[in-house]
This record gives structure tokens, C-alpha cells and sequence, in this order.
């Protein structure tokens, strides 16, 4: 008997030892973690989390907007998302139950202008000038975004910040889905689009349009990306929401240090040509921090252009959770954008 009990413990022996080597069981990870993003360039390095992803399982899905992952989020389909802060402050206004808790990457916004009008890039004169005269003629000067995202913002501001109001002196077209807006253009269905990359530079490249303005003198300035989730979430899984926001700042990490690496995540997620991601990149910029100055003026924006009809600032501020990304990083929220 203690023959055959000393033979199993020797059979039994590599197997422990197999084990002991593979790192932590299942049983010590996190419960799944479902991350949603949308499919524009600064989105798609999302991708990659779950390959970086340590103690938790994250199941990464692409949407084809912002306003889809948002919606996706609040009837619990997903546990976090990747969105933007004006869909933070909307979530907000409605009275949504939203907690922000990493940034990602910002930047990615392009205003661009049919070929034939006659205004050169960064001349805002010119443009106001153009949109009066198309008053005057009695046609409305159109012009273009997917409504909810931050582009839409983006122009709105820029806008602003230039005299021209989107109510009063031109005709706001919606095109929900980015995609779209190439096409929009060759028909000649707008004058002006402000698009999200890489689809603004596949406009560029395609020449179905011609390049404007970046459109990052307002409030919101650069910032564009948000990572959110619920209260519900952290309550129940508070680890796998840690090791998800781990992961983000590892490929956000990767994505500032392999510009190649990014290059060819967007060409595979959008299946867009390796030179619209090339181009792409340039205009975008990996930053995990969450810049709670800034979100209270994007609300404060989003209000005033009557974007939102109340204050919310003062939840903006409250509801990013620092928490995360201060143990992630080792670093106090003072430096993580608070």
C-alpha cells in the first residue's frame, strides 16, 4: 500500500509543479471584464487589452460609435467603455449613473472643406465671409458631424470661438456613423464636415475634400477620450476594473513608444489603408490621464452651446475616480490630471 501511495506522489509530482509554474489559477482571477470601444483611430488600440490584460479576462468589442458603446454601457451589455467626455457630461445630464475612471488617447479631429469653395486653410474670415454670402443667396451652408461625439464638439467651439454660431448661421447635418462622411462629401450633400480619424484623413487622401482646420482652440482643446464605467461594476468587481484600466495604460504606453505597432492596429481594425493610419497618427496623442479642469469646462461649453440643459459640472468633477489609475501608476491624482 504505501508502495502504490509513494507512485502516485511521484506521478503526481510534475503535474504540481506544472501548475505552480502556470502562475495564478482561473479561481484568482477577476470576474470577466466585457470593454467597449468605437472604430475610429484612437479607439482601436483597445484592441490589444486583452492581450495585456493580467488577472482578469477582458472581452474587447467594438462598436461602430461612441453613442453605441454609451448606449451599450447603460443598459449593461458592457461593463466598460471607451468614450468620450461630452459623452460623459450628456450621461450626466440625464441623469445617468457614469463613473470615469481612466483617459485614453485625445487628439483625432479634423475640419474639412469642400474642394471647389474658395477658402484657404485656417482662414476663418474667409469662411465667415463664404457663409454670409450663402445667406445672402438664400441656400444654407451646410455643415456636418456625428452628432454626440466629440467632433461635434470640437466644431461647435472652434465655432463659437470664431463668431459663427452652428444654430443660427448654418444648417447642422448629423451622419451618425463616421464612416459616412466620405461619401457625404463626393455627393456634395455638405459644404464642411468636421470628422474623427482615420476617416478624416481617408477624406484627405481620397481628395473628396480639403483640410481646414484642427479644431482645438475651445474649452475642450485636445482632450477627447474618456474610459467609464458603473457604480454597479466597481461594487461587484472592483479587481477586474483595475486590471482593465492596467491594461489600458500598458497599451497606451505602447502606443506612445511603437508608432508602427499603432499604425497597423488601426489598418487592422478599420481596414483602411496603412497610409490613412499613417497619417492618422500624427494627429493623435496616447494620454491616460483624466484632466478634471478641463471636463468642468467642456460641461460648462456643452451648456452654454446648449448642448446639455443643466450644471454639471460639479458631478463631472466628483464622478472621475482617481482610484484606479493611482494604483496602477504609483502616482497621487495630482499629477494624474486632478
Amino acid at each position: 500500500m504505501g508502495v502504490i501511495k509513494r507512485g502516485a506522489a511521484l506521478m503526481l509530482a510534475p503535474l504540481l509543479l506544472s501548475a505552480a509554474l502556470a502562475g495564478p489559477s482561473r479561481a484568482d482571477e477577476a470576474p470577466p471584464v466585457k470593454l467597449g470601444y468605437s472604430k475610429c483611430a484612437h479607439c482601436t488600440p483597445l484592441s490589444l487589452t486583452p492581450r495585456y490584460a493580467t488577472g482578469v479576462k477582458i472581452d474587447a468589442i467594438s462598436f461602430n460609435t461612441g453613442n453605441d458603446v454609451l448606449t451599450a454601457l447603460l443598459s449593461k451589455s458592457i461593463d466598460v467603455a471607451q468614450v468620450t467626455y461630452l459623452h460623459y457630461a450628456t450621461a450626466l445630464d440625464k441623469g445617468f449613473a457614469i463613473v470615469g475612471i481612466s483617459g485614453q488617447i485625445n487628439g483625432g479631429s479634423q475640419i474639412l472643406i469642400g474642394n471647389s469653395l474658395p477658402v484657404a486653410a485656417g482662414d476663418w474670415a474667409g469662411l465667415k465671409n463664404l457663409i454670409e454670402e450663402y445667406k445672402k443667396q438664400g441656400k444654407p451652408f451646410r455643415v456636418a458631424a456625428s452628432r454626440g461625439n466629440a467632433q461635434d464638439l470640437h466644431m461647435r467651439g472652434a465655432f463659437a470661438a470664431h463668431g459663427i454660431d452652428v444654430n443660427k448661421d448654418v444648417r447642422f447635418i448629423n451622419i451618425p456613423n463616421p464612416s459616412d462622411h466620405v461619401q457625404a462629401l463626393r455627393r456634395g450633400e455638405v459644404e464642411l464636415i468636421c470628422s474623427v480619424d482615420p476617416f478624416a484623413t481617408q477624406i484627405r487622401e481620397v481628395k473628396a475634400a480639403k483640410f481646414f482646420a484642427f479644431p482645438y482652440d475651445q474649452a475642450a482643446g485636445k482632450l477627447t477620450n474618456l474610459i467609464v464605467t458603473r457604480p454597479d461594476v466597481i461594487a461587484s468587481n472592483r479587481r477586474g476594473v483595475l486590471e482593465t484600466v492596467r491594461a489600458i495604460v500598458k497599451v497606451n504606453d505602447l502606443m506612445a513608444a511603437d508608432q508602427p505597432l499603432f499604425i497597423d492596429t488601426i489598418q487592422k481594425v478599420t481596414g483602411l489603408d496603412k497610409t490613412i493610419a499613417a497619417g492618422a497618427v500624427q494627429n493623435l496623442y496616447p494620454d491616460y490621464k483624466m484632466y478634471r479642469a478641463s471636463a468642468a469646462a467642456i460641461a460648462a461649453m456643452m451648456r452654454q452651446l446648449k448642448y446639455i440643459n443643466g450644471d454639471v459640472t460639479a458631478a463631472v468633477e466628483k464622478n472621475l475616480d482617481y482610484s484606479f489609475l493611482e494604483e496602477v501608476t504609483g502616482k497621487p491624482k495630482t499629477e494624474l490630471g486632478y
